[in-house]
C-alpha cells in the first residue's frame, strides 16, 4: 500500500477565488498566505492559517481597464509587493497584512516588476529589510519598509544590465552573517542568461563593485518567454536552485559555506550543476517547453498544457502526472501557472478561476531507490529509512565488488547485512571461492556490527577468525622463508595485525579454546602474547625464564596486578639465570618478604662462585637489614651464615657489634639466633667472632678462655668488660694473669718483670700475692721485692683508712646520744587563752572550770591535746575527728580500728608530758601505750593545717557528695504572686 500511494496529490483548494473580482492572472504564497491578482486591478488575500479574507482594489482613480501583472507575498506572508499594468502605464504598490490601504511606491512609476527577492534570513513581520525588485528593463532596485512608518523606508537604484539590455524574469537572494560582515549572494535570470552577484557589506557595496568588473553569468541557447528562477529553502536556507531556461531546466546545489573562485574571481556557491533537457519529458515528439515550474527536495512540478509532470530531479525521469479537475469556463485557457509556499511546504496551482493545492506525502521516500540504481550508494544509505532499505544497498555493492572479484571490499559490504541474507549464505559465498583472507575480512566486519548482547556469536565468530589468522600466518611461512627476517613482509604485518585482533577480542575469546588453537600452531609468542592480556602471568613468566630473558620476567612480575605469590614461585629460576638483575628487582618491589625467598637466596649461595664476584644474596639482606629494617631471625641467620664463609672477617664481626634493635623499649639488640652464630662460627673457625658471641651472651669465662688461644689483648680486653661483678672480673683477670707467666719463655728474672708489669694493667685489681701460686716454687723472694713492698704499703694504707672510719663511726654514734637526751627535754609553752583549731573552745579548759594558782595554769586533770612546731594546737579527740574525716577511706578505717582497739582495752592513759617517747620506753610499754603511739603516728604526723592534709583540701569541692542535700536550700525559687493580694495605690 505504501509503494502504490502517490507522492503528490492534488486537491481543489477555492473554486471561484476571484469573487467575481475578474479573473486570475497572477498569484503567490508564504506562510498559508495566498495573495491572488485579478485582471480587474483587485487583490485577493486568502489568510488559511486565521480563516479569513479580503480584498483590496489597486484600480482605484486609474482610467481604462487594470490588470494586476505581478503580485509577490514574503514567506511570512506579512508583506505583499503587487504591479498593476493598464492604459496610463505601470504602477507598484506595497501593501501589508495588518493595512486596509495599499501604498504606491511612487519611484517605481512606470516601471513593470517581474521579479522579487525577499531578504529570508532577516525580513519579519515589522520590516521588510533589504528587498531587491526586477524591472522588465533589465534595472535592479533595492526596497525597505517598515510598517510603523506607513510608507517606503527608502527605493534605491542599484544596477542596470547593459551589455544585453533583457527583462529580468526571476530573481533570489540568500545572505550570511559573518564576522567581517554579511556577506550577499543574489542570483538573476533573463530569458537567456542566469546572473550571479556576490559581496560583502550593503547591497548598494555589492552591485557597485560590478561597475568595475564584469558581471558574471551563465548564457544558454534558446529562448522562452517565462523564465523562472527557483531556490529550494530547507531550514530558511536555500539548498538548490532550479532555472526554467530556453535550453532545459539547468539546475544545481547551493552550498554558502563553500568558497569556490570562479575564473573572473566570483565567489561561486554552485555544485553538482546538471541540464535536464526537454526532451526527456515527452516521448517521441518534439519537446515541449513548460510554462510554469515549481521546485521540491528532489522533485521538479513542470506544467504541460493542462497537466504538472513530475520530474525526480536526480534520476530525471517523470514519476507522475497531475490532472486537474477544472471548471468549463475555465478549460480553454487551462492551467496558468504554478506557485510554492516555502514556509508551509505546500504548492499551488491555478487556472482562471480555481485554485488547487498539490500536497507532498514523503517524496524521499524511495530516493534511496533513485539513487541505488544511479550507483550513488553513499547517497543511497543517507536516504534510506530502515534497516531493510539499507541491507539492499550494502547488497548490490557487495554482489558487485564479488562479480568484479574484488573480494575484500565485497566482504566488507556483506558484514554490513543483517536480515536480507543469512550469516551462513555470505560465508559460504567465499569459501566457494577459497577466499580465506576476504572470509576474515567478513568476519572481523561483522563482529564489528554486532552488539555487545550477542555474546554467543561474538565468540564463535572471533574463534573462527582466530584460527584463519593462524592459518594464514603458516601458509605465509611456508610461501616465504625469509617472512622471519623481513620486517617489512606480509607476515610480519599479519602478526602485527593477529596481535591487535587477540588484544580487542580478549574478554570475548574463550580463554582455554584460544589457548589450544594457538598451541596447536605452534605460536609460542602469541600463546604468551594472549596469556598476558588474559593476565595468566605464570605462563608468560614461564615462558621468558625458559627463553633465558630474565629481565622480561621481571618486569611482568612487577606489574601491580601480578600476584606477589609468583615472585616467590619464580625466585630460585630467576636468581639462578640472572642474579644481579634479579635482585635490583627484589630491591624495587615493595611488599617483598625476604623470608620466603630464603630458599632461592640458599640455592644461589650453596653454588660455587668466582671470587671477585660481588655475592647479589649478601647485597640484598644487607638492604633488607639496614635499609628495610628487617627483624626476621632467618633473614639475619642467612646473612650472617654467608658472612661467615667469607675469608675476611671483619664484615662477620661489624655485623656482630651491630645492635639493630637498640633503642626499642623492651627488644632485643640483636635478632640472630646467638646459639646458631655460635655453632657456626666455631665450625667456619672464627674464633674472634665466637669470643663475641660468648660475651653477648655473658659466659665471659668461655669468652676470656677462647680468647687467650687468640690474641691475650683480646682476652685482657673481655675480662675488663666485666664492671658489675668484681669478684668475676678478678677471676677472668687472674685466668690471663696464669696465661702471662705460663706463657712466657724468656730468662725467669725478665718472667717476673713482665708478671709485675701486667699487675699494673690491672689497675690494683690483683695483688703480687693473687699471681704468686702461678710462679714455680724455687723463685727467689729477691725477684719480688719491690711488688711485695708495694704491696704491703697499700695494705698499711688500707689499715689506717679504716681505723680513721672506726674513729668517725664512734663520734657520730656519740653525737646521736646527745641528740637523743636533748629531744627527751624537749616542751611547748601553751598559753591559757589558746584556742583549739577545730572547735575554738579552749585547749586548757577542764569541764568548762578554770583553775589559777599564782598566775598559771593549773595541770591538773584536763582533756588531752597536741601542739604543733608551728604554733597550731588541737585537743586530740578534735584532731582525730579532723584528720578522719579528711584523709583517705584506707588510712580513715586504720584511726578507727587503733582508736577502738583502745577503747576495749579501757586505758585512758596519756603520753608523757612532753608527748615523746624513746626508743627503749617504746620497746618497753605496755599495749596500750603502743597503740597510743601508733595512734599519734596517724594523726599527728604533721600539722594538719600547715601540711599535705590542707594542701590536697584545695582541690575538694566546697560542698562534699554527702552534703548535697544542702544544695537546694540555697536555690532562689520564684514567688507565688497567684496567692499575693495586690493593692492600689492611691493617685
Amino acid at each position: 500500500m505504501d509503494q502504490m500511494r502517490q507522492v503528490f496529490s492534488v486537491d481543489v483548494l477555492e473554486r471561484y477565488a476571484a469573487k467575481g473580482r475578474g479573473v486570475i492572472t497572477c498569484m503567490s504564497a508564504g506562510n498559508d498566505v495566498i495573495v491572488l491578482g485579478t485582471s480587474k486591478g483587485w487583490l485577493i488575500r486568502h489568510d488559511f492559517g486565521a480563516g479569513e479574507s479580503y480584498d483590496i482594489d489597486l484600480s482605484v482613480g486609474r482610467p481604462g481597464e487594470q490588470s494586476i501583472h505581478r503580485v509577490f507575498v514574503d514567506p511570512g506572508g506579512s508583506h505583499c509587493i503587487a504591479t498593476i499594468l493598464g492604459s496610463g502605464g505601470a504602477e507598484t504598490f506595497y501593501t501589508h497584512a495588518k493595512w486596509s490601504k495599499p501604498r504606491i511606491l511612487s519611484k517605481l512609476k512606470g516601471l513593470t516588476l517581474n521579479a522579487v527577492a525577499w531578504n529570508r534570513q532577516q525580513i519579519t513581520e515589522a520590516s521588510t529589510k533589504e528587498t531587491i525588485l526586477g524591472t522588465d528593463n533589465g534595472q535592479f532596485h533595492e526596497l525597505a519598509v517598515d510598517e510603523k512608518d506607513k510608507r517606503e523606508k527608502y527605493i534605491k537604484f542599484l544596477f542596470e544590465l547593459t551589455e544585453l539590455p533583457e527583462a529580468i524574469m526571476g530573481l533570489q537572494m540568500e545572505t550570511a552573517s559573518l564576522s567581517n560582515g554579511t556577506r550577499y549572494y543574489v542570483m538573476a535570470v533573463t530569458p537567456t542568461r542566469l546572473y550571479s552577484f556576490t559581496g560583502f557589506g550593503s547591497l548598494d557595496t555589492v552591485f557597485a563593485s560590478y561597475l568595475e568588473r564584469a558581471v558574471h553569468f551563465m548564457e544558454l541557447p534558446g529562448e522562452i518567454p517565462n523564465s523562472e528562477l527557483h531556490f529550494f529553502i530547507k531550514q530558511r536556507r536555500a539548498v538548490h536552485f532550479a532555472w526554467l531556461s530556453g535550453a532545459g531546466i539547468y539546475h544545481g546545489g547551493l552550498n554558502f559555506g563553500a568558497q569556490h573562485s570562479s575564473p573572473n574571481g566570483d565567489e561561486n556557491f554552485v555544485e553538482n550543476k546538471a541540464l535536464l533537457n526537454y526532451s526527456k519529458l515527452s516521448e517521441g515528439t518534439e519537446a515541449v517547453k513548460p510554462s510554469s515550474m515549481a521546485v521540491s527536495e528532489f522533485h521538479f512540478l513542470l506544467l504541460l498544457g493542462n497537466k504538472v509532470k513530475v520530474v525526480n530531479r536526480i534520476s530525471e525521469q517523470i514519476i507522475e502526472e497531475l490532472q486537474f479537475d477544472q471548471t468549463s469556463e475555465s478549460m480553454p485557457k487551462g492551467i496558468i501557472g504554478l506557485c510554492s509556499d516555502a514556509t508551509a511546504g505546500i504548492f499551488y496551482a491555478y487556472d482562471q478561476n480555481s485554485i488547487f493545492q498539490v500536497s507532498v506525502n514523503d517524496e524521499g521516500r524511495d530516493m534511496w531507490k533513485v539513487y541505488l540504481d544511479m550507483k550513488e550508494y553513499a547517497a543511497a544509505l543517507a536516504n534510506c529509512r530502515d534497516p531493510l532499505q539499507r541491507d539492499q544497498v550494502y547488497l548490490v555493492q557487495a554482489e558487485a565488488a564479488f562479480a568484479a572479484k574484488d573480494f575484500l571490499r565485497a566482504a566488507s559490504f556483506y558484514a554490513k547485512i543483517n536480515y536480507i541474507l543469512s550469516f551462513e549464505e555470505i560465508t559460504l559465498k567465499f569459501i566457494s571461492v577459497s577466499e580465506q583472507d576476504a572470509l576474515r575480512t567478513f568476519l572481523l566486519r561483522k563482529l564489528d556490527n554486532l552488539a555487545k548482547d550477542d555474546k554467543c556469536q561474538i565468540t564463535m565468530i572471533s574463534t573462527w577468525a582466530t584460527e584463519l589468522y593462524l592459518d594464514k600466518i603458516n601458509r605465509l611461512l611456508l610461501e616465504d622463508d625469509t617472512a622471519l627476517d623481513n620486517r617489512s613482509s606480509e607476515y610480519q604485518s599479519i602478526i602485527k595485525e593477529f596481535r591487535a585482533f587477540l588484544s580487542d577480542c580478549k574478554d570475548v575469546l574463550d580463554e582455554a579454546t584460544t589457548m589450544k588453537l594457538l598451541e596447536s600452531y605452534g605460536r609460542v609468542e602469541e600463546l604468551v602474547y594472549f596469556a598476558s592480556l588474559k593476565e595468566q602471568y605464570e605462563i608468560v613468566v614461564h615462558h621468558y625464564i625458559q627463553q633465558g630473558e630474565a629481565k622480561n620476567a621481571l618486569e611482568v612480575l612487577r606489574k601491580p596486578a601480578v600476584p606477589i605469590d609468583l615472585q616467590y614461585k619464580f625466585a630460585p629460576d630467576l636468581i639462578m639465570l640472572d642474579a644481579y638483575e634479579t635482585v635490583e628487582s627484589w630491591m624495587t618491589t615493595n611488599n617483598l618478604n625476604p623470608r620466603k625467598l630464603i630458599p632461592a637466596m640458599m640455592r644461589y649461595s650453596s653454588e660455587p662462585h668466582a671470587k671477585n664476584e660481588t655475592n647479589e644474596v649478601i647485597k640484598y639482606l644487607e638492604f633488607c637489614v639496614h635499609r628495610l629494617h628487617n627483624e626476621d631471625p632467618g633473614v639475619h641467620n642467612l646473612l650472617l651464615s654467608l658472612y661467615a664463609k667469607q675469608e675476611d672477617d671483619s664484615t662477620l664481626l661489624r655485623f656482630l657489634q651491630c645492635k639493630f634493635g637498640k633503642g626499642r623499649e623492651n627488644g632485643p639488640e640483636f635478632f640472630y639466633d646467638p646459639k646458631y652464630a655460635l655453632r657456626l662460627c666455631l665450625k667456619e673457625k672464627r674464633m674472634r667472632a665466637c669470643v663475641h658471641i660468648y660475651s653477648m651472651m655473658s659466659m665471659h669465662e668461655e669468652a676470656v678462655a677462647l680468647a687467650l688461644q687468640v690474641d691475650p689483648e683480646l682476652a685482657m680486653a673481655e675480662a675488663d668488660k666485666v664492671e658489675d661483678d668484681e669478684e668475676l672480673r678478678k677471676k677472668l683477670w687472674l685466668m690471663v694473669a696464669k696465661h702471662v707467666v705460663e706463657q712466657e719463655k724468656g730468662a725467669k728474672r725478665e718472667n717476673i718483670r713482665k708478671a709485675i708489669a701486667f699487675l699494673k694493667e690491672t689497675d690494683g685489681l690483683l695483688k703480687i700475692e693473687d699471681i704468686l701460686p702461678f710462679f714455680p716454687d724455687f723463685a727467689l723472694i729477691d725477684d719480688f721485692k719491690e711488688a711485695i713492698c708495694s704491696s704491703l704499703e697499700d695494705y698499711n694504707k688500707q689499715i689506717e683508712q679504716l681505723k680513721q672510719e672506726m674513729n668517725d663511726a664512734t663520734h657520730g654514734a656519740d653525737n646521736i646520744r646527745n641528740d637523743i637526751s636533748a629531744l627527751a627535754q624537749r616542751y611547748a609553752v601553751i598559753d591559757r587563752d589558746e584556742d583549739c583549731g577545730i572547735c575554738r573552745r579552749k585547749i586548757l579548759t577542764v569541764g568548762g572550770d578554770y583553775r589559777m594558782a599564782r598566775g598559771y595554769t593549773s595541770v591538773g586533770p584536763m582533756a588531752p591535746f597536741y601542739v604543733f612546731p608551728c604554733g597550731h594546737a588541737f585537743h586530740a579527740h578534735c584532731l582525730i575527728a579532723h584528720v578522719t574525716h579528711s584523709t583517705n577511706e584506707t588510712q580513715a578505717e586504720y584511726i578507727l580500728d587503733l582508736q577502738k582497739q583502745l577503747t576495749l582495752l579501757g586505758c585512758e592513759s596519756r603520753k608523757d608530758s612532753n608527748g615523746v617517747l624513746t626508743d627503749d620506753s617504746i620497746t618497753s610499754m605496755p599495749p596500750t601505750d603502743k597503740l597510743r603511739s601508733q595512734l599519734d603516728d596517724a594523726v599527728a604526723s604533721e600539722c594538719p593545717f600547715c601540711g599535705d592534709l590542707m594542701i590536697r583540701e584545695i582541690s575538694l569541692p566546697f560542698i562534699a557528695p554527702e552534703e548535697a542535700h544542702q544544695v537546694s536550700s540555697w536555690e532562689i525559687k520564684p514567688l507565688n504572686l497567684a496567692n499575693q493580694r495586690s493593692f492600689s495605690l492611691p493617685a
